[in-house]
């Protein structure tokens, strides 16, 4: 992953780009939620799932839940990008590997 984009994102919160990666792949292999809505749907996850980590670890006055709610969405939509560019980058190692007569998997 490229280390300037990583940067942004904190370490605690790294756990959750496998975690979204499994999410989405229920997600196609349910089959109610079209493809194209499921980074859609990886960020609200996303968000919701970094809220609970933020919103934990946070005091409860007003200062602290605005800079919660402005931490868990920032991070939880770039846990959801690095999941989508993470689940592309080995589809496409894939399908690289499977042109070229390797044994890959195109999913």
């Amino acid at each position: 992953m490229d280390g300037e984009f990583a940067d942004f994102i904190k370490p605690e919160l790294f756990i959750l780009i496998p975690v979204l990666n499994i999410i989405g792949n229920w997600f196609k292999d349910w089959g109610k939620v079209k493809d194209k809505n499921i980074p859609l749907f990886l960020g609200i996850v996303g968000i919701a799932l970094s809220g609970l980590y933020v919103f934990s670890t946070s005091s409860l006055n007003l200062s602290c839940f605005l800079h919660a709610a402005f931490v868990s969405l920032t991070q939880g939509a770039l846990i959801a990008a690095a999941s989508v560019y993470a689940h592309q980058i080995v589809k496409q190692v894939g399908i690289n590997k499977t042109e070229n007569g390797d044994q890959g998997s195109k999913k």
